[in-house]
């Protein structure tokens, strides 16, 4: 079974996922998230045929401390933050280690 890539947010961060190709997705509105956003989160997080799901990194301070949780140690699917302080290069570089088990920018691994 192929595994989908899932994004969750705004309309305007979702759009250009969408047009990308990426059918699974939820909109949450500015307005809406403290109210929506931990459904959304746990409805994608559900599904068994996503293997990776895309946040914007300023919407995790909408979520509650259990589902805050669950994006942070979840490894199948993964969630991939973007945007913010939170997902620079180090944050992405993480992220990915964290995924597949290995540091795919180390030297010394791709040697």
């Amino acid at each position: 079974m192929s595994q989908e890539i899932a994004v969750i947010g705004a309309p305007e961060f979702t759009t250009g996922f969408r047009l990308a190709g990426v059918r699974i997705f939820e909109n949450v509105r500015d307005g809406e998230k403290d109210d929506r956003l931990d459904d959304a989160v746990e409805a994608v997080y559900d599904r068994e045929d996503v293997g990776i799901i895309i946040m914007h990194a300023e919407d995790l301070d909408h979520l509650s401390a259990n589902t805050r949780q669950i994006v942070s140690e979840s490894i199948e699917p993964t969630f991939v933050t973007l945007g913010g302080g939170a997902a620079g290069a180090t944050g992405l570089r993480e992220q990915i280690k964290r995924a597949i088990g290995i540091d795919l920018m180390d030297e010394e691994d791709s040697q």
